[in-house]
């Protein structure tokens, strides 16, 4: 007697389309991977750098999944408009509100209340590692890359959108930055590094800087390793790193010091 065809085990789960339903297939993902969603005129430039090393084998692997979404398809008239000229004038142009719209309410399609909206802008809050760990505990994001002189502000008025900026620069557009975010994010996802202690000790983790690391040889060029490092003895180590790492902020980064001795309740210098 043949065997029927094997039931599904509940690991996988087709989700709405993010785009007109002629324009893609429908997608198959790994039930409860966490998502990106990103609104773009250039879908092409995803995965991107994403799609190498560990960021790439939890992509392959089903631990998170991306979704580029074509901002073109949704915009207006013969040759799909998406932006249009500043009111009241200026150079440039700014993304149309009717047109980001389609695009936003079908990529938030089938997504929960605390799913975020993110925008890439200059004159959004800083990202920084306490905002990645925020983002990691989320069911996923959809981002909006910025083009031009950006986006009607009626758009993040009237969903609720939050402005993020990768730092005080500015870029030609939001596509670099989304990468470099959800990098961030994706690794503190559980089983993309595989090693939690690797986490929780590197740069900002926990509000300081890095200490310096070695491997061998233990001699290069006549440089050598810090004989605390070479003693085996476990607690000298962990001392000599914390008070590397608590010099190196305090010399690099007085922001990051000052805001450590505050949390701390030590006002020393």
């Amino acid at each position: 007697m043949a065997e029927g065809p094997s039931k599904s085990h509940g690991r996988k789960t087709i989700r709405p389309t993010l785009q007109p339903r002629e324009l893609i297939n429908p997608v198959e993902e790994l039930h409860g991977a966490w998502q990106a969603r990103i609104i773009t005129l250039f879908p092409q430039a995803f995965p991107g750098v994403l799609g190498e090393s560990l960021t790439g084998k939890a992509l392959k692997d089903g631990l998170w999944s991306l979704h580029p979404i074509d901002l073109r398809p949704f915009g207006d008239g013969k040759h799909r408009n998406v932006d249009d000229t500043p009111a009241g004038g200026g150079a440039g142009m700014v993304l149309r509100p009717d047109v980001m719209g389609r695009a936003i309410d079908q990529a938030m399609m089938g997504t929960p209340s605390d799913w975020p909206i993110i925008y890439l802008s200059p004159r959004g809050k800083r990202f920084d590692q306490a905002m990645a760990q925020d983002l990691a505990q989320k069911p996923g994001l959809t981002m909006i890359c910025g083009r031009f002189e950006g986006m009607d502000e009626r758009v993040i008025e009237h969903y609720g959108i939050q402005e993020v900026s990768l730092g005080d620069f500015v870029l030609t557009g939001g596509e670099i930055a989304a990468q470099a975010m959800i990098d961030a994010i994706v690794r503190l996802r559980p089983g993309v590094l595989g090693n939690q202690a690797s986490i929780e000790e590197e740069s900002f983790s926990s509000g300081l800087l890095e200490h310096p690391q070695y491997t061998r040889p233990s001699e290069w060029k006549g440089r050598v390793i810090p004989d605390v490092l070479m003693s085996g003895h476990h607690g000298k180590v962990a001392e000599w790193r914390r008070d590397m790492s608590e010099q190196i902020t305090k010399d690099r980064r007085p922001d990051l010091w000052t805001a450590h001795l505050a949390k701390s309740g030590n006002k020393g210098t």
